[in-house]
């Protein structure tokens, strides 16, 4: 196959509820629970065509929002979505009913019911109208986002592409970049806070339709969090707080004398090291090129996927003008195909989304003979311990990529690693105070995260950027908007990826066997048990942050940073 060939197809609506009356009389007429199974799976194939259709058009419309065609299937898919995920729903809720649900068990295991009991809970025909608000008003945020077109000496850049200027070892640069992707933010402050503002109260609104206390309760619903609560995530982060930021904090002192830094402004902590960052050494096309000979040495079956990758145009990674931010990776069920998207600008950044997309491919790709469509993907956070550990099982490959500059990489990313915690749990918090005050003003919301900063990350300034000194840093974190209470999973998955880390520095071989393991298992059980049996430390424990953090810390302080 291949993804430019892949046909544009815009769902039909009225076809889909047709089919799904058909699987649904067909399910009760059934006589034994061999033949509700086999229309189980009727249903399973038809749902993975249905979602390959949406996935390909939101794929197309993040990677060009200009293009007015995509734009137009995109907002139908946001428009119809919810209602499709309503005749999902009431499949599903069949099953759950149906006289042969033991033996359904049996066969597709517990745990898929236990999904489709949280599915009941958190969907209902009467939030139709409110989930399809929703998902308009996340996609006027990245639209917004995707439309910024800023000058900049003599280009014109996206915010994308101002990050390798936000970067540069020359400190004017740095200002002028950093003052021209925040200025653009800053001009849309006003509509930026009323979209989110929007967006807090319907989801609020939802909540109590569905008959939950506030938005918490079901957002950790509609992230499958079936074994861990909010109180678990607090304690987590108190761990984080106590452990990682005082250690994080010494790390900035080592950055800021080896820059000949007085103080951490945030503009200035973007350079790592005096004579400049690590920039991979050479363009996208030989990134591709180093990442194919990495997997082909680091495993034979991660060689043959990534060139199943590579010859079926499954990368998309250059930063361009209407192309949406960040990185993602996405399945296409139908062609058992994983898509990588990035925005690469020619700073290290690259090879960490690279490394880290790929991560989540690969298991997808392990994981694409499993049937069950539940099954073959974790939930957020067990998926990012797939992505994160991939960046650091790469290292012994990095020098293809970085050349001279590869210790400065290795120390920068394994630093950046510890560092990123207290600003995930940062975020984590921030959205727990947002649903827990959904009456909260913009300007309320801004004050509580500086508040968190102050908590999180004592040593950053903002000198005269005001609007970030107002508290607006947060803004610019696209997981806030559209996919709420996410961002701690990035967290618990780098503390089991330093896992990792650690265990390969002990045994690489026996660890990557671990991994893979891991990479096999999917979906096919809720967060704590799939690393219960991937033998893996529980996050949630006090004291297991402290075991991976502090090996790490040992690892640091064994480079010379100062000669970097």
């Amino acid at each position: 196959m291949n993804f430019n060939d892949i046909p544009l197809r815009i769902p039909n609506l009225k076809k889909i509820e047709e089919k799904a009356k058909l699987l649904s009389e067909e399910f009760l007429a059934a006589k034994t629970a061999d033949e509700a199974l086999k229309v189980v799976k009727k249903y399973f194939k038809y749902y993975d065509e249905i979602s390959t259709q949406f996935i390909v058009i939101s794929i197309r419309y993040s990677i060009n929002t200009e293009d007015k065609k995509i734009k137009k299937a995109s907002d139908y898919c946001d428009e119809i979505s919810p209602v499709i995920g309503n005749i999902s729903n009431n499949f599903q809720r069949l099953l759950l009913k149906s006289k042969f649900r033991p033996e359904l068990e049996a066969k597709l295991g517990k745990h898929l019911f236990d999904l489709y009991e949280v599915g009941d809970k958190i969907m209902d025909e009467k939030i139709i109208p409110e989930l399809i608000e929703e998902n308009k008003l996340v996609t006027k945020y990245e639209t917004l986002l995707a439309s910024a077109k800023i000058p900049f000496g003599d280009e014109v850049l996206s915010l994308t592409q101002l990050g390798k200027y936000m970067v540069s070892k020359d400190r004017e640069t740095r200002i002028k970049g950093a003052k021209a992707y925040w200025g653009f933010l800053e001009e849309h402050d006003a509509e930026i806070g009323e979209i989110y503002d929007k967006l807090v109260k319907l989801r609020t609104e939802i909540a109590h339709k569905l008959g939950f206390k506030s938005f918490t309760e079901l957002g950790y619903l509609r992230m499958s969090r079936l074994d861990y609560n909010a109180e678990m995530v607090k304690g987590y982060r108190e761990q984080i707080h106590e452990v990682v930021v005082p250690e994080a904090e010494k790390l900035i002192k080592r950055q800021l004398k080896r820059t000949h830094m007085k103080e951490a402004l945030f503009v200035d902590l973007n350079l790592t090291f005096l004579s400049g960052n690590p920039t991979p050494k050479g363009d996208t096309a030989h990134l591709v090129k180093c990442a194919q000979k990495m997997y082909h040495e680091m495993d034979e079956t991660a060689g043959k996927f990534f060139d199943f990758m590579v010859e079926s145009n499954l990368l998309d990674l250059d930063a361009k003008h209407g192309k949406m931010g960040g990185g993602y990776m996405t399945y296409l069920p139908k062609y058992k195909a994983p898509f990588i998207f990035a925005n690469s600008n020619g700073t290290a950044q690259d090879v960490d989304t690279l490394t880290h997309e790929v991560g989540h491919a690969f298991q997808g790709y392990l994981a694409s003979s499993i049937k069950v469509p539940e099954y073959r993907t974790p939930t957020m956070e067990g998926a990012e311990i797939d992505s994160m550990s991939m960046e650091f099982f790469a290292y012994p490959w990095m020098e293809s990529f970085f050349k001279e500059d590869t210790e400065k990489y290795i120390y920068e990313h394994l630093s950046g690693a510890i560092l990123f915690l207290p600003y995930g749990v940062e975020v984590d918090e921030f959205q727990h105070f947002v649903y827990e005050h959904p009456e909260a003003t913009h300007e309320e919301r801004c004050a509580y995260w500086r508040e968190l900063d102050k908590k999180y990350r004592p040593w950053i300034k903002y000198g005269d950027f005001e609007y970030l000194e107002k508290g607006r840093y947060w803004v610019r974190q696209s997981h806030i908007f559209g996919s709420p209470f996410y961002y701690i999973d990035y967290t618990l998955a780098q503390v089991l990826a330093l896992q990792f880390k650690c265990e390969m520095d002990k045994n690489r071989e026996k660890a990557f066997k671990k991994y893979i393991k891991l990479l096999k298992m999917g979906g096919k059980y809720p967060f704590i048990e799939l690393i219960t049996r991937a033998h893996l430390n529980n996050p949630f424990v006090d004291g297991n942050v402290k075991k991976v953090i502090k090996p790490q810390i040992k690892v640091l302080k064994s480079i010379d940073d100062s000669k970097l």
